[in-house]
């Protein structure tokens, strides 16, 4: 995460893949901002569509999940400006690093193209687990491959 930070603020990068996500009325707060816990749930969505758009969709089948049987390890997240409309907004993701069952992303959370305003940015980290032991397990060379267009530059 610190690669993006210039004096307490985020920079743009401009690597990384844009999903556009949309904020709805009911989710601002009492104060008419975005309520904090949205930001990650934004997130989360960009993630799955961009999943779902290469065809790895969510399973109940835990074994057929294979590589998205993954857990939360990390999540830091720091907020720049409120998000205090409902609309829509760009979220640009990308790989930060890829171990051997560990994968850290990277996001930051703007306007609807990707650009300016920065309203959050942080990472993630994820651990892939073997279904049956629910330990961690290697990602797949397929996982890699797929996960090597994410990757940030010098990665």
């Amino acid at each position: 995460m610190s690669e993006h930070v210039t004096e307490g603020r985020a920079t743009e990068p401009t690597y990384g893949f844009v999903v556009p996500v949309v904020v709805h009325f009911d989710e601002l707060d009492s104060f008419g901002m975005l309520y904090n816990s949205r930001y990650g749930v934004l997130v989360e969505r960009a993630w799955v569509s961009y999943w779902q758009e290469r065809e790895i969709a969510f399973s109940r089948d835990w074994t057929a999940l294979g590589d998205a049987f993954n857990v939360v390890k990390d999540f830091r997240i720091i907020f720049e400006a409120p998000i205090d409309r409902p609309g829509e907004y760009g979220v640009r993701i990308w790989v930060e690093h890829l171990g051997r069952t560990s994968l850290t992303y990277g996001f930051r959370i703007g306007s609807r193209d990707g650009g300016p305003p920065t309203y959050a940015y942080g990472t993630r980290t994820l651990i892939r687990l073997d279904p049956e032991t629910k330990r961690p397990s290697a990602w797949s060379e397929k996982a890699r491959e797929l996960v090597a267009e994410q990757l940030r530059p010098g990665e």
